[in-house]
């Protein structure tokens, strides 16, 4: 069974950076697309960042673009979130996701995606 497990979250201050890693198990990372998404309370499930690593495709939500950079470690198959100048509206619930195949462009809508993990949560304090 397909496990995704999510860690590196936390609290900060806006400005701030963390590094979310997402782990799997019974699935390699590099067959697909894996993406990121987050969650704030009363808000809907958003992708934030999205990898195909097989041909060094990403996307980004506008949002943010220029502050946070998602990468994939096919030796550990793990995908990691590196999240820079954080601020106040980051803050939410992020969930990686698998999907089992690749495609272009790579797809930020959740349903789009096959596994999910049961996330980690970021607070960032202004």
């Amino acid at each position: 069974q397909v496990q995704l497990v999510e860690s590196g979250g936390g609290s900060v201050q806006a400005g701030g950076s963390l590094r979310l890693s997402c782990a799997a198990s019974e699935y390699t990372f590099s067959n697909g697309c894996v993406g990121w998404f987050r969650q704030a309370p009363g808000k809907e499930r958003e992708g934030v960042a999205a990898i195909w690593a097989a041909h060094s495709i990403t996307s980004y939500a506008d949002s943010v673009k220029g502050r946070f950079t998602i990468s994939q470690d096919n030796t550990k198959n793990t995908v990691y979130l590196q999240m820079n100048g954080l601020k106040p509206e980051d803050s939410a619930m992020y969930y990686c996701a698998a999907r089992l195949s690749g495609t272009w462009p790579v797809p930020l809508s959740w349903d789009d995606y096959n596994y999910w993990g049961q996330g980690t949560q970021v607070t960032v304090s202004s």
